[in-house]
């Protein structure tokens, strides 16, 4: 038997029907089907022969986490897992400053699974088994709180530290990892909240009113987790700051108030890992300003880098085929995954020409340590700049396009920081 495959159902918001009875009629639709592929998502355009499956269903994700191939239905036991989608976004947490009427924005709140997050977790690509240990570490740290595992004899903070240069996907991983946990944990939290800290925001102007707000801040999170079937994920984004005003302060460069500021952050974190519904979520740009005292109180660290040659690749092909399943690209054509494309020797057919362009142009990128978040952007500024206007493009012509605006990109950077360095001269 093979490992158990997630099975995520997306109910239309309209939809009445008992989670049990949705379960048994996506179970029964399932059993059409031979083979399922894990990491595919089924669609109305999938779905539209059964009309009743259709009227509640949005969208079937076969979850990929520990498959590397497609999976035989009826030697698979399938986990589902139903769930509608928050449309109201997220909602901003102000705190009183000291001037009266003043105030500061501290967090972003989402409630979880937000629509805002959805196809997050899949469309984030790395080589490594990055997501799958993420996930196995907070499904592990929680599994511990419901064992009633001692902290004293073994420790574990569920505090998660993900550092790396900029545009990496670091906060998108922080997110779409906080919406896959309150899917997963639904049978045991029934409400999930993701709260997004800004934490320059934390440092006010006014030093002497920091201390006021981390306190006014924990508190409110401590209002919320109080209630225990409420899951409570906490972003802490560029936590560096934090450090660097702590560091600031020891060397005389601001108010002793502003270390006390960090001091009582920390402290609060030790607090909540009492508390066995709280994940803690944080990111880092400047991993040599981090203090150690965070650090070691960071149960996982991971280094979350540029794209590889096999990540740029398929973050390319995912942006292709997005483009000509909105009919941007046409007609559209089947785009082989890197593994076909090895396991064809990487011959040229006229079925892998285009493929193996784009594998070019990736491996371009790759060596360039391009990040992912310029490249996801490569696609949009290729049919805003780099191809003529046309009523059809052909996924050739894209491509011809996407190469010029790779060198564009890089002759852009090089231009920047020619300007940088003769600005500081």
């Amino acid at each position: 038997m093979s490992p158990p495959l997630h099975v995520e159902i997306v109910q239309q918001r309209h939809s009445s029907l008992k989670k049990n009875d949705l379960i048994e009629m996506v179970h029964t639709f399932l059993a059409n089907f031979t083979n399922l592929r894990p990491g595919t998502t089924l669609t109305n355009s999938n779905l539209e022969e059964d009309v009743k499956l259709l009227e509640h269903v949005q969208s079937i994700t076969f979850c990929d986490a520990d498959h590397d191939c497609d999976v035989v239905t009826s030697e698979t036991d399938l986990i589902f897992h139903v769930y509608k989608l928050d449309s109201f976004g997220a909602e901003t947490d102000s705190l009183s400053e000291n001037s009266p009427g003043e105030e500061v924005a501290v967090a972003d709140v989402w409630t979880l699974p937000t629509e805002e997050f959805y196809g997050l977790w899949e469309s984030l690509i790395y080589d490594s088994k990055l997501k799958e240990n993420l996930l196995r570490f907070v499904e592990t740290s929680f599994q511990f709180s419901d064992r009633g595992v001692d902290h004293n004899i073994v420790g574990w903070n569920r505090v998660v530290l993900l550092h790396g240069p900029p545009g990496t996907g670091k906060t998108s991983l922080c997110r779409a990892l906080a919406q896959k946990v309150a899917i997963r944990l639904a049978h045991k939290f029934s409400r999930a909240r993701l709260l997004e800290i800004n934490a320059h925001g934390l440092f006010s102007k006014w030093f002497s009113e920091s201390g006021k707000l981390v306190a006014k801040l924990f508190e409110r999170i401590r209002e919320i987790i109080e209630d225990p079937r409420a899951l409570t994920c906490v972003l802490i984004d560029e936590v560096e700051s934090l450090a660097h005003a702590r560091r600031a302060a020891l060397a005389g460069l601001e108010p002793s108030d502003s270390i006390r500021a960090v001091n009582a952050i920390l402290t609060q974190l030790d607090r909540l890992k009492r508390h066995p519904n709280v994940l803690i979520l944080t990111t880092s740009n400047l991993t040599g300003a981090i203090d150690v005292a965070f650090v070691d109180r960071a149960d996982i660290k991971r280094l979350v880098g540029p794209p590889s040659q096999r990540a740029t690749y398929e973050i390319l092909r995912g942006c292709c085929e997005e483009l000509m399943a909105r009919g941007l690209i046409a007609p559209s054509e089947q785009m082989f995954s890197l593994q076909m494309l090895e396991a064809g020797g990487f011959t040229e057919t006229d079925g892998s020409i285009t493929s193996l362009c784009l594998h070019n142009i990736a491996q371009e990128a790759a060596a360039l340590n391009i990040s992912a978040r310029a490249l996801r952007r490569l696609p949009f500024l290729t049919l805003a700049l780099h191809v003529k206007p046309s009523s059809s493009m052909s996924l050739s012509m894209f491509l011809e396009g996407l190469r010029e605006a790779l060198s564009q990109h890089i002759r852009d950077l090089t231009d920047f920081h020619n300007d940088v360095e003769n600005s500081i001269q």
